[in-house]
């Protein structure tokens, strides 16, 4: 939890942590409740999103999952039937952007420095170099990292979390607050299991369920592309859902982890 490990404090927060004080010294004020900061922006970051009729999809996962792969098929399969556009999130580098770039849809690269999550002001800012005019969905793909993504609200309305089967089927179990935080499941690389002898899907899926999460569970490979329609009819229902919330005057916010819930008193 960033609240603990000191990593709350990002770029894209930092103005409302430090005080300048006399003498033209500056002395590090961290403010009792960034998050509670964070969840305003959020806030607004969703009315922009809900305004432009915009599906804002968060995707959470550790390093190397394949979040950007598996952007890369939804694109190379969906960019003729809805428009799309991506939000990176990295340390260093504009690689992943630079992939999204290249299937011919627009991509911002946040890169965040020391920081392992994305924060609700750090996507404000790349929103004034992205206009959300004649968008359907927004991707947001966080920083690699399955604990400090899932508690920040970024003002998206779902989130995605990815299990790739190199990873061990326990990874439920070890990091929950980020399963607890899913509105759906992507397992990925799904083609690797016939060589794989220690991932039992059956066993991740359990250590979910014990979760007390009943979010759906996708078992696919981008590469391969195999189970890929699954992924795409759940993006359709979706975008169907929000353009209905949209027509009524109303709005989805993701899952928030119950950890996460006592650290958002202000907004809740």
């Amino acid at each position: 939890m960033c609240n603990t490990c000191g990593c709350n404090i990002t770029p894209g927060n930092k103005h409302f942590a430090y005080k300048p004080v006399e003498g033209g010294t500056t002395a590090v004020s961290v403010l009792k409740n960034l998050l509670a900061k964070n969840d305003d922006q959020a806030v607004h970051n969703r009315q922009h999103f809900d305004s432009h009729g915009v599906l804002a999809i968060n995707l959470m996962s550790s390093p190397g999952s394949g979040k950007t792969a598996l952007l890369e098929a939804t694109i190379d399969a969906l960019k003729h039937e809805f428009r799309i556009a991506v939000i990176e999130g990295d340390l260093e580098t504009e690689n992943d952007a630079d992939r999204i770039r290249a299937k011919g849809v627009p991509a911002i690269q946040i890169t965040t420095g020391s920081a392992c999550h994305l924060d609700a002001h750090m996507v404000h800012d790349a929103l004034h170099s992205l206009p959300l005019e004649g968008l359907d969905i927004l991707f947001i793909e966080n920083v690699g990292n399955l604990v400090c993504p899932a508690s920040f609200d970024l003002g998206q309305h779902r989130n995605i979390t990815l299990l790739s089967v190199t990873e061990g089927d326990d990874k439920p179990a070890k990091y929950p607050v980020m399963f607890r935080a899913a509105d759906a499941i992507v397992l990925t690389k799904t083609d690797l299991l016939s060589v794989l002898d220690d991932f039992d899907p059956q066993r991740a899926e359990r250590f979910v369920r014990e979760l007390a999460s009943n979010a759906p569970m996708m078992h696919l490979s981008a590469r391969k592309q195999i189970g890929l329609d699954v992924w795409f009819d759940w993006l359709r229902q979706e975008l169907h859902a929000q353009r209905d919330r949209v027509n009524q005057g109303k709005t989805a916010r993701p899952k928030i982890q119950p950890e996460g819930v006592q650290l958002h008193v202000s907004t809740v």
